[in-house]
């Protein structure tokens, strides 16, 4: 019998899928979201995507290949982060923004930690945060959607639900609304989720606890009460969904215990509901995602289980703090 085993980073697949069939589960999960974004958004958020994917996966070979690295390129998790990252932009954004993007994500975000498995945070929503601090004007900007100018004034319909303004709800389950080209369609995104759970990709701990807790958030403090369209416009508006079922369960910076997953939803929940409704923005997904990543060796350290068998008595406990 073999007794080597191999001991490698995340992320941990315990199954007969390797890292390269989990990344193309992911981006035929995300093919929906992408192609309503198209559709939605015009030939500039095709553009956008493909300039977006391409910086990522040229950054990743270019670094190994700089380094004298195996190339990984064929793992697919740089076409991901390109792909997440892409459908995070709003579609107006100019096309050098979507290359620094890129070469952030992959280069900064990803490969100075050690590569995949080595991140702190996910590559797509770092890169995403460093350009809305860096060009806010830009990534804030969804004025190109002119078929709903009039409406929505520019603005997203979760920033002008902050506002004090209507918005439609079908519209935004639909997502025929401005925002950032993969976000604005909540049946899009859920299909690519359905698609992830039946693959098992995926499980509801972390997006259900997500969601479940934002939705407990917003009816306390939001100032609607157990108003069915307001909590129904906050599950649809922003990057709730893409961030809950396609970012917030990436393998490497997610915790791996089933009460971590737990924990880490209800940080993501609260998080997410403290930045829309006490914020000066509408959105927080992105920003409480990365908080929470940052939080995952504790969550993991915390809620290891005890192996059976082993209890710790107080002697023992007091000769491990010498």
């Amino acid at each position: 019998m073999n007794e080597n085993f191999n001991v490698t980073t995340s992320p941990h697949v315990r199954a007969k899928d390797d890292t390269n069939r989990i990344m193309l589960y992911v981006i035929i999960a995300l093919m929906p979201a992408t192609f309503f974004g198209i559709y939605n958004f015009g030939i500039s958020a095709a553009i956008l995507i493909i300039l977006t994917v391409a910086s990522c996966v040229g950054s990743e070979w270019a670094w190994n290949k700089l380094l004298k690295k195996k190339q990984t390129i064929g793992d697919l998790s740089a076409v991901v982060t390109g792909l997440l990252l892409a459908l995070n932009f709003p579609s107006s954004i100019p096309w050098w923004m979507a290359i620094l993007g890129g070469i952030f994500a992959i280069i900064v975000v990803k490969m100075f930690f050690g590569g995949l498995g080595q991140n702190v945070m996910n590559p797509a929503l770092g890169a995403r945060c460093f350009l809305v601090i860096s060009f806010a004007g830009y990534m804030t900007d969804f004025s190109a959607y002119k078929e709903y100018a009039d409406t929505f004034g520019g603005a997203t319909p979760l920033a002008t639900l902050k506002a004090g303004g209507d918005v439609d709800i079908l519209r935004m389950i639909i997502g025929t609304t401005p925002g950032t080209i993969g976000e604005t369609s909540m049946i899009a995104i859920v299909l690519g989720a359905i698609f992830l759970i039946i693959m098992g990709v995926i499980d509801l701990r972390i997006p259900g606890t997500y969601i479940l807790t934002l939705v407990i958030f917003v009816t306390l403090f939001g100032g609607h009460g157990f108003d069915v369209d307001y909590i129904v416009a906050h599950l649809a508006g922003g990057g709730l969904m893409l961030g809950a079922f396609f970012m917030a369960t990436d393998y490497v910076t997610s915790p791996i215990t089933p009460l971590g997953k737990i924990i880490y939803g209800i940080i993501l929940g609260l998080l997410t509901g403290i930045f829309r409704i006490f914020g000066s923005s509408a959105e927080g997904v992105s920003y409480a995602i990365i908080f929470t990543n940052l939080l995952v060796p504790l969550i993991e350290r915390w809620t290891v289980p005890r192996a059976f068998g082993i209890v710790k008595t107080k002697e023992v406990k007091a000769d491990e703090g010498k």
